[in-house]
């Protein structure tokens, strides 16, 4: 796809039901994100998740889902215990590849899971389970030194043998310029147009929720149609309109 100029589309889901609406769009891949931390459990942080929760939500998406790639997110608990066994785990619940967040210090692990054949996805810029976004400070390489950094690591985790990298927050034109550097595909979120493709999460671009980031576009306002149908299915059972006849047993 990127060598044909091909523009990827990716997003995050969780459960079931979501991966089988999922399975019948265009959709190119699909990511069990880590974000399930905060988006199914209530956590402040992703690094909240346990390996087993990532793995019970890998699980649930891949019955949903058999035709498109599947990347399981490594939770940063996963750290804390054999991450090759972790790793494997993921690819018996139906993965078809795993994320790992960053790079120095990972470099060996990469290459491990690399030379068993198991897809790997880097991911750069802005890493949730490693730095503290609540001060609002997002946006990543901003100066000369740090934006030189993310393009060497880049290159090193496609070197590492990685199939793609996601670049979150980082400028528009640092994240082009990867994007022209590298031979694996980037997939942008808060990066620009210039990526290979992008992601989002999908609970953001549902519109169900009140977050308000400047890299998301909504395209529906999910939050308000299913408070409203939920309002309307309340006043149908006090006012007795529903069971009707046709929703009862004889």
């Amino acid at each position: 796809m990127k060598k044909n100029n091909k523009k990827i589309s990716m997003i995050t889901a969780y459960d079931y039901t979501t991966a089988k609406i999922i399975s019948d769009t265009n959709i190119d891949w699909v990511l069990v994100g880590d974000s399930a931390a905060m988006t199914m459990h209530g956590h402040n942080s992703t690094p909240e998740i346990s390996v087993d929760e990532m793995i019970s939500h890998t699980k649930a998406v891949c019955k949903g889902i058999s035709d498109k790639l599947i990347i399981g997110d490594i939770p940063l608990k996963a750290f804390n215990e054999n991450i090759l066994e972790v790793v494997n785990r993921f690819i018996k619940a139906g993965a078809n590849a795993v994320k790992l967040e960053g790079v120095d210090g990972f470099e060996d692990i990469i290459k491990q899971i690399v030379d068993k054949d198991i897809k790997v996805m880097g991911h750069l810029g802005l890493t949730p389970q490693t730095i503290d976004i609540s001060s609002g400070n997002v946006v990543q390489a901003r100066d000369e030194s740090s934006a030189e950094k993310l393009i060497a690591d880049a290159k090193k985790l496609e070197q590492l043998g990685c199939f793609a990298i996601v670049l979150e927050c980082i400028p528009a034109k640092l994240a082009s310029q990867v994007s022209q550097e590298i031979n694996i595909p980037t997939i942008g979120i808060g990066a620009g147009i210039g990526c290979d493709g992008q992601v989002l999460v999908i609970q953001d671009m549902l519109g169900m929720n009140d977050n308000k980031f400047k890299f998301v576009k909504k395209y529906l306002n999910g939050q308000k149609l299913i408070s409203d149908a939920l309002n309307e299915f309340d006043k149908d059972v006090k006012e007795q309109k529903f069971p009707t006849e046709e929703n009862s047993f004889k």
